[in-house]
């Protein structure tokens, strides 16, 4: 990435967008960072604000927005239960028209885009596809509880590759595994922010189902290490084998451990008191989770480098330092219950 860029990061605030941003104008490049802040957190990018080279625009990618870019990575769309599924319309509205404005900005201008996607596009995976590998076609519920964020995804993705095929718009598409780490909302409802907060403020650890049920957790220095990577697979430098590879490609990390693993390692490093208490499973809630992460190293020459425990320790230091009483917790409905944590 030698040449200097512009470039736009939609969701910037967010969690991953954040760590996108502050990489990006470490490089030197010119960032905008594009966030509505309906999940997302401002002091997730304070740091940034006061710098030459970074720029923060309040707006709803659903809206169209005219912006002159030479990259575009489109992060934005609530990504945890507990916030996609509190309005599930509009949840489909960012994966869709979100897409569909980015895609058409980046048509005109000629800007290479990356599409965030996710591994829930493969829904519940049958026992023959695990670990899944791109190929797989997936097994979703078209019309569940979980289908605004699996059905929105799996939408983009067709309508990325469309503009390639149709308009030669230059796409990078990836596939996003569970990941963590600092800037994290410590109520989004997902597992590992779920088990640190409960530790950290010395409440039961809940887990849905008997804690069986597996996940494979990327630490996001790894995961944004190879998300840069497929955008700049062709520049002068890059360790990718295929400059003409554009996904999509699974990032993540294939260590697989069950949810009571999880959070048996989170009471050990937080030398919390919690005990484990037990819930009903969700309804479309996968049983297993882990990446066929082949491609990713046959075509970028990637692999995750940070084990689950050197991970973990750096996300719960975050959560010490941060003040969770100025989060704003969502409201309550069925997809709410895990992240409802009172105060101590």
């Amino acid at each position: 990435m030698s040449q200097l860029k512009r470039i736009l990061v939609t969701g910037g605030a967010g969690f991953l967008g954040s760590h996108i941003c502050e990489r990006m104008v470490d490089h030197g490049h010119d960032v905008i960072c594009l966030d509505n802040l309906f999940t997302s957190q401002k002091h997730n990018i304070e740091h940034l604000l006061k710098k030459p080279n970074f720029e923060f625009v309040r707006h709803d990618v659903t809206e169209p927005i005219t912006l002159e870019v030479d990259q575009i990575y489109n992060m934005a769309c609530p990504a945890s239960p507990v916030h996609y599924q509190y309005n599930p319309i509009k949840t489909m509205k960012v994966s869709v028209m979100g897409a569909i404005n980015m895609l058409g900005m980046a048509k005109r201008t000629g800007a290479r885009i990356l599409q965030a996607s996710t591994s829930e596009i493969y829904g519940d995976p049958t026992a023959e596809f695990h670990p899944q590998p791109e190929h797989y076609r997936g097994n979703v519920n078209p019309i569940g509880i979980r289908a605004c964020y699996d059905e929105g995804k799996r939408a983009a993705e067709t309508l990325f590759f469309d503009y390639h095929r149709s308009n030669g718009v230059d796409i990078r598409v990836v596939r996003i595994f569970n990941t963590y780490g600092p800037r994290m909302h410590p109520f989004d409802g997902r597992v590992v922010t779920n088990f640190i907060v409960q530790a950290l403020m010395g409440q039961d650890i809940t887990i849905y189902g008997d804690g069986s049920q597996t996940r494979s957790f990327c630490y996001c220095d790894d995961l944004v290490d190879v998300i840069i990577a497929l955008m700049n697979n062709d520049a002068p430098g890059s360790k990718a084998s295929d400059p003409d590879f554009i996904g999509p490609v699974n990032i993540g990390n294939p260590g697989e451990f069950t949810i009571k693993q999880l959070a048996e390692k989170v009471i050990e490093l937080t030398g919390s008191g919690s005990t484990l208490t037990y819930l009903p499973l969700p309804n479309d809630d996968p049983l297993q989770r882990k990446p066929d992460i082949s491609l990713a190293k046959e075509k970028l020459g990637w692999e995750p480098k940070v084990p689950l425990e050197e991970g973990l320790k750096k996300t719960i230091d975050y959560f010490k330092s941060v003040d969770l009483s100025s989060f704003r917790q969502p409201t309550d409905h069925t997809a709410h219950k895990s992240s409802q944590i009172t105060s101590v």
